[in-house]
């Protein structure tokens, strides 16, 4: 996983790189890790329904970003959801 200020670039399966937007990150002690969530560059600029994904990841000693990692349990995958919507509350208020 590559970053900039709010960007990563994720290499998909065929190894094409897409550039994407950090929506935020959060970590959780329950699971040990930490996760990202972000959405393609470019997806805003219609009117259509954003498609947001989530990876967890290990910072690596210097607390850079390390590889990105699929999500493996319907656990994860609640907190995940709850954070997201936790999240959206947040900006739905500040508008």
């Amino acid at each position: 996983m590559n970053h900039g200020e709010n960007n990563i670039t994720i290499v998909d399966e065929e190894g094409n790189e897409q550039l994407c937007e950090v929506l935020f990150t959060f970590d959780s002690e329950e699971f040990g890790k930490s996760y990202v969530l972000y959405y393609p560059i470019g997806a805003d600029d219609d009117d259509e329904e954003i498609e947001i994904h989530a990876s967890s990841f290990t910072p690596n000693e210097n607390n850079e970003d390390g590889e990105l990692m699929p999500i493996e349990t319907d656990e994860e995958w609640d907190l995940i959801e709850e954070m997201l919507n936790t999240f959206m509350d947040e900006q739905d208020e500040e508008e």
